[in-house]
């Protein structure tokens, strides 16, 4: 295997660039048709540009190469979930760039009342959803409509609050595990009216203050019984 070009492989799928990708891991298995990893990058990129059926095909070769790859396992039994790739271009995977974490304008949410799970089965971390305002919920979907899940009360509230005051959010895919799915959001644009006011509030952690008994009991004199009485 050449090590330059796995990597060169690697680096462009970090930068979403599909098609070239698909390019250079072709190359590789040109020389070695077993590659298990250039098959399996070749199988994500060409399932990002829609090629379910090669990308299905990929997984194949490599299962019958090493039966017990969890990758393509995995990508085997999404691909065979739904028959058509349901992704449309907004929808693609971000860069790993996307989860940078800015206090007040981020925030990982897990979404409750979720989405079909056969559905959830096939996104991936970096897929872009839409930010939907209602006038009791927020909404996570697909750029096709598809009902992804909701945020929690509160935050939708203040969510709501925000984005008509001419606040603007992108919502990315954090993760998925069976039928907990969570959520990155980002603030992208402040309105006027919020121009001062952080999206999100940090996180606090609360403190229970905490006295030793030996403190607490250091005045009184010593009974020789506990106060329970035992």
């Amino acid at each position: 295997m050449d090590e330059n070009l796995a990597q060169k492989a690697i680096n462009l799928a970090l930068k979403c660039e599909w098609e070239k990708a698909i390019e250079v891991n072709e190359k590789i298995l040109k020389t070695n048709k077993e590659d298990v990893d250039a098959l399996n990058r070749l199988a994500r990129a060409s399932a990002e540009i829609g090629k379910t059926a090669a990308a299905t095909k990929c997984c194949k070769k490599v299962i019958k190469i090493d039966p017990s790859n969890a990758i393509a396992n995995k990508a085997l039994v999404k691909y065979k979930k739904t028959k058509i790739n349901m992704k449309t271009a907004s929808d693609k995977a971000a860069g790993p760039s996307t989860f940078l974490e800015e206090p007040g304008k981020t925030k990982i949410v897990i979404l409750l009342n979720p989405g079909d799970s056969k559905f959830l089965a096939t996104l991936d971390a970096g897929d872009k959803m839409l930010l939907n305002t209602h006038s009791h919920r927020v909404s996570i979907t697909t750029s096709n409509g598809k009902h992804i899940g909701r945020l929690p009360d509160d935050l939708a509230a203040r969510i709501k609050t925000l984005v008509s005051g001419g606040n603007k959010y992108e919502v990315f895919v954090k993760s998925v595990e069976n039928t907990t799915i969570k959520v990155f959001l980002k603030e992208i644009e402040r309105g006027k009216d919020f121009i001062n006011t952080p999206s999100f509030h940090s996180e606090k952690i609360e403190y229970i203050s905490y006295t030793p008994p030996g403190l607490v009991n250091k005045d009184r004199p010593e009974t020789g019984v506990e106060e329970d009485g035992f």
